[in-house]
């Protein structure tokens, strides 16, 4: 049977004729008028002829590529009966779409497509999920049940989709602590490029999306065919090219030894693989975007701007000095008010006290009582930090139970940044974290936590099971204990941060409801983050903070509108000691926070638009409105550029036969800079059509390095 789906431009043609599992025949730009003839006849065009070595069939790549069909390539399934079974042969018992059998030919929208099949030898059951999402996403997961009377060693379990020839480029990302989602540009190799994953999060350095493209795609034009493995834990990501032609992406969990053993009746279900096709990485990222948009509870827009406290006050917990920091916020306009590390158990410091979740009496003999009345009397929320997952050995669960730290032998792994991992796969240890971490938001009025991971799971075994892998389990006891928690608390909003940004994917976006971009927010830094982290997250999502002045990580300095003008295309917060402002700074403040709360609609509710075609010093980006009647840009200048003055600021995205007046926004003093004519003498700018303003452009300032300047496009 064939089976068409198209939903937002794409098109989806899945082939499960023969009872074969379901290869993707199509997978790119909407096919109007593909019905049953003409599917059929795609599918037979598109057959390649054999090679001269080649095996007499050619060999087909299915969803869950196999040997059994002549394919050499990586398979998608690893897996024995003690040796045996390690080729099975599927074959297809049932396929429905949308819960309904399917017949000869199924041509819809989006629309959910399930293949139940079993091997040759009925020792084990498959069955595949294949999802046009409405934003025109495709995801696919397949989930494999041992039927036998005998043990199924699960080794791996990974899902692949085809792209065509002309994709010639990979762009996937690196990066490290402080640094994250460094762009990687390369050809496609003959043979596989492997992103592997073993940090047990997502990974500061992860993938994060593999994307294939044709020569030279950019953010406007090019076609893109991506893939994101949506798995919190281990994880991998594909690109593989084999000697007769063909080309695949794919992706999954990363399987350690022995981690997955299938007794009689048992099933492993593989995460999400999801996958999106586009014209320009913009479009890419759109698609994403309207997918989590769409999520439920939705993340709205109007977010409230957030304080959090920790590079004001570090450890240091002085009632009246939080109190004095939350007053000065609340002038500011800031609407939340959040309290990190130090709170409870022995922390003074990052050497004890994690996975003791009950406020410290020696710093807080009242407990959080008076600074939570006093935030919510100046009508903020109150936020809290906690880092569930993790232990300190000098803390009073560690010595009560040293079995629920995750090992791989009797000896503990090397410890990283004082802590190690505690295991919630063992029962008990997820119900010492559920039960205390409960008991704190019964007590208190938190609508807000934010949820850290800092360190990489090593040598994560489970004590109670022979030091047997165990990141599998502790990755679903983490999504159970966020579900848990969000059932009894349902208002509650949740942050992932995980030593900045290092957990950060889609199946971590389904149970939170914003992400910390990086432990980094120079804002000279922060452009490049933002921009990168952008191409999978929506601006609403990422954690946008306005700095100190004086960077505690690099040791930077910049002034307030460079901050600001860059932490307002987030989630905007304040990550600074407002004490040490002066007046004019707090002023200047108030006015950008009160920017960010007429403009967040537009802000975290638009599209948004990367421009192509400056060199790595000038980085232009904005958000459009979805009916394109506003627009918001931002041009920053991040070193000293050649020639001198700067290129054109060009806007994309506005409707290019509407006329629009192009201004600047100059938030509290004006930047120190040399203005262009078309400002006008009252920085009223000039009336031009959106064509023009694409295509020709309009002259940028001469400005500083580190300096960013914005512009309002309004449709006249």
């Amino acid at each position: 049977m064939l089976i068409a789906l198209t939903a937002a431009g794409v098109t989806v043609l899945i082939d499960a004729t023969a009872g074969r599992l379901p290869a993707v025949a199509y997978w790119g730009p909407a096919l109007p008028g593909l019905d049953a003839e003409q599917a059929a006849s795609l599918v037979a065009a598109a057959q390649p002829v054999t090679g001269s070595n080649d095996p007499d069939v050619r060999p087909r790549v299915a969803v869950l590529p196999g040997p059994e069909t002549g394919w050499t390539g990586r398979p998608g399934l690893r897996g024995s009966f003690a040796g045996a079974g390690w080729s099975p042969a599927f074959l297809i018992t049932e396929v429905t779409v949308d819960g309904d059998p399917v017949g000869a030919f199924h041509a819809g929208g989006a629309g959910r497509v399930e293949v139940r099949a079993v091997d040759d030898a009925d020792r084990l059951e498959l069955r595949l999920t294949l999802e046009l999402l409405p934003a025109g996403l495709l995801r696919c997961r397949a989930a494999v049940r041992n039927l036998a009377g005998e043990p199924y060693a699960l080794d791996d379990l990974v899902l692949a989709l085809p792209v065509p020839a002309e994709a010639t480029e990979l762009l996937d990302f690196t990066g490290r602590h402080n640094q994250e989602r460094v762009p990687v540009r390369t050809p496609f190799p003959v043979g596989t490029h492997l992103r592997e994953n073993r940090k047990g999060r997502t990974g500061a350095d992860s993938a994060y999306l593999l994307h294939a493209g044709t020569a030279g795609f950019g953010f406007a034009a090019g076609r893109i065919w991506a893939v994101h493995t949506a798995w919190s834990g281990n994880h991998t990501h594909y690109a593989e090219q084999v000697h007769s032609g063909e080309r695949l992406l794919g992706g999954g969990e990363l399987l350690l030894p022995g981690e997955i053993r299938l007794a009689t009746g048992e099933s492993y279900q593989s995460p999400w693989l999801y996958a999106a096709y586009g014209d320009g990485l913009d479009e890419i990222a759109r698609r994403f975007h309207r997918h989590l948009r769409a999520r439920e509870p939705k993340v709205s827009a109007q977010r409230p701007v957030t304080l959090n406290v920790w590079e004001a006050v570090y450890f240091d917990h002085d009632t009246n000095r939080l109190i004095d920091l939350a007053e000065r916020a609340a002038a500011a306009g800031v609407e939340r008010y959040v309290l990190d590390d130090g709170w409870f158990g022995s922390r003074r410091d990052d050497t004890s006290g994690l996975g003791d979740w009950v406020v410290s009496p020696d710093v807080w003999p009242r407990g959080l009582h008076p600074l939570v009345d006093r935030v919510r009397e100046l009508g903020m929320q109150f936020g809290l930090w906690f880092e569930p997952e993790m232990v300190s050995p000098d803390s009073d669960v560690a010595r009560a139970h040293p079995e629920w730290i995750m090992a791989a032998r009797a000896a503990w792994p090397i410890e990283a940044r004082t802590q190690q991992v505690l295991n919630l796969g063992i029962p008990e240890a997820y119900e010492h974290v559920r039960t205390q971490i409960l008991a704190v938001l019964r007590e208190y009025d938190i609508g807000y936590v934010k949820w850290d991971h800092n360190r990489d799971l090593v040598e994560a075994g489970d004590q109670t099971h022979r030091g047997r892998p165990g990141v599998h389990a502790q990755t679903l006891a983490f999504y159970r204990l966020l579900d848990d928690i969000r059932a009894a608390h349902p208002g509650l909003e949740i942050e992932s941060c995980s030593s900045g940004g290092a957990r950060v994917d889609l199946a971590v976006l389904e149970r939170t409801d914003r992400v910390w971009v990086s432990d980094n927010i120079d804002p000279h830094d922060r452009q490049r983050m933002m921009r990168w982290t952008a191409q999978l997250v929506p601006p609403e999502y990422l954690g946008s903070h306005i700095a100190s002045g004086h960077s505690h990580v690099t040791g930077r300095r910049h002034d307030l509108a460079f901050r600001a003008g860059t932490a307002i295309f987030g989630h905007l917060g304040i990550e600074w000691d407002l004490a040490e402002a002066t007046e004019a700074e707090a002023a200047e403040l108030r006015a950008w926070v009160a920017f960010f709360q007429r403009e967040r609609d537009l802000l975290l509710g638009g599209d948004i638009v990367r421009l192509d075609g400056y060199d790595d010093r000038v980085l232009v980006h904005g958000v459009v409105a979805p009916d394109r009647s506003r627009a918001l840009f931002a041009m920053a200048i991040t070193d000293s550029i050649t020639p001198d003055p700067g290129p054109r600021l060009r806007l994309r995205g506005l409707d290019p036969e509407a006329r629009y007046r192009i201004r600047p926004l100059l938030i509290g003093p004006e930047p120190r800079l040399i203005a262009p004519e078309w400002w006008g003498a009252d920085r009223s700018g000039r009336i031009l059509t959106g064509a023009a303003l694409e295509l020709a452009g309009v002259a940028s300032p001469r400005t500083h390095p580190d300096q960013v300047v914005l512009y309002e496009a309004s449709r006249v």
